[in-house]
């Protein structure tokens, strides 16, 4: 189990759950060292008083906050933990929310929240209840809990779900963190065909997938492939082909469509011979309307039919009433 980061307790209206939170996530990239060329010789950052130009140790190192020029203010990591905050050592949740009404852009890093089974209550029973009844009551509703929380200098605030059985805590941007788009360099203005529409969506069903389980860092892989080649004294890998479209071509946006569409249903093992939609509305109306010309040519040739039977009839009956007079 990876190493807790912090200690505290749910605060849940009246009911209090004591957890400790864990990483969620862990960090899978390549990282490297800054070297001299020269030599290899490590190069490494020096932390240096701009007083007296001493090399400071870490265990020297502290907070302080600049209120003037000149004139800074020391702030301890004790001062910090005792602040009268409800939430210093609490996640406090204080309301809940459906979850798709959660923009996603607000979501930041990811942590579990374990079960604290070492704090226990006078009777000696853990958290185990209280962890669990906040879990099923996220389970069994389509909502998500917005809570409260201090940590790391700051009050933040996060958001509670369930993820295969434990409590999951995402915290969360602040509305006023959040830039708006008004900078953005966003297309607005301009008139896109409803048959592009069609095939963008067509587009988009062909690649619609159920676990993402299958897609895997490639770059780490690739990095990590040199990394060995060089260690072993061995070429490195061939560069992969570049694609044929070059940055900023104007390419014809249906027909590229139509390609991606084509693309991915033979990926799919689908034929791809009819992915295309320059008659796909027309072809519906026409096979519409022949249908009801069908129909009623049908219906046309049986009343047709039926009249001349009638009238054959009709001339039998008076032949026969002819002869038995």
């Amino acid at each position: 189990m990876p190493r807790p980061l912090w200690a505290g307790a749910i605060s849940f209206g009246l009911v209090t759950i004591p957890v400790k939170i864990v990483s969620a996530t862990e960090d899978r990239d390549v990282h490297f060292h800054r070297v001299h060329l020269t030599d290899m010789g490590r190069v490494r950052t020096r932390k240096v008083c701009e007083l007296d130009g001493e090399v400071v140790s870490q265990d020297e190192i502290g907070r302080g906050y600049e209120i003037a020029k000149d004139e800074t203010v020391p702030v301890t990591d004790e001062e910090l933990e005792q602040m009268p905050l409800p939430t210093a050592k609490a996640i406090e949740i204080a309301a809940f929310v459906d979850a798709d009404t959660i923009d996603p852009v607000r979501i930041s890093d990811s942590y579990y929240l374990a079960a604290d089974f070492t704090n226990r209550d006078a009777d000696g029973q853990v958290a185990a209840k209280p962890y669990t009844l906040l879990r099923k009551a996220l389970e069994r509703s389509s909502k998500v809990a917005v809570a409260k929380f201090a940590w790391h200098g700051r009050k933040r605030l996060g958001l509670l779900r369930i993820r295969e059985g434990a409590i999951v805590l995402h915290s969360m941007k602040w509305p006023d963190e959040v830039r708006n788009t008004t900078d953005v360099a966003v297309p607005r203005d301009v008139e896109v065909g409803e048959e592009e529409i069609e095939q963008a969506l067509q587009l988009s069903e062909q690649m619609t997938i159920e676990d993402l389980s299958g897609f895997r860092d490639e770059y780490r892989e690739a990095l990590e492939n040199i990394i060995a080649a060089k260690s072993e004294g061995k070429p490195l890998p061939s560069p992969a082909g570049e694609g044929k479209q070059g940055k900023g071509e104007v390419v014809d946006l249906m027909a590229a469509l139509n390609a991606s569409v084509k693309a991915a249903k033979e990926s799919r093992g689908e034929d791809g011979e009819d992915a295309t939609v320059h008659a796909m509305r027309p072809s519906k109306k026409t096979s519409r309307k022949t249908t009801a010309e069908k129909t009623a040519t049908s219906t046309s040739t049986a009343a047709k039919k039926t009249t001349a039977s009638k009238k054959t009839a009709g001339k039998k009956a008076a032949s026969k009433r002819r002869s038995a007079s």
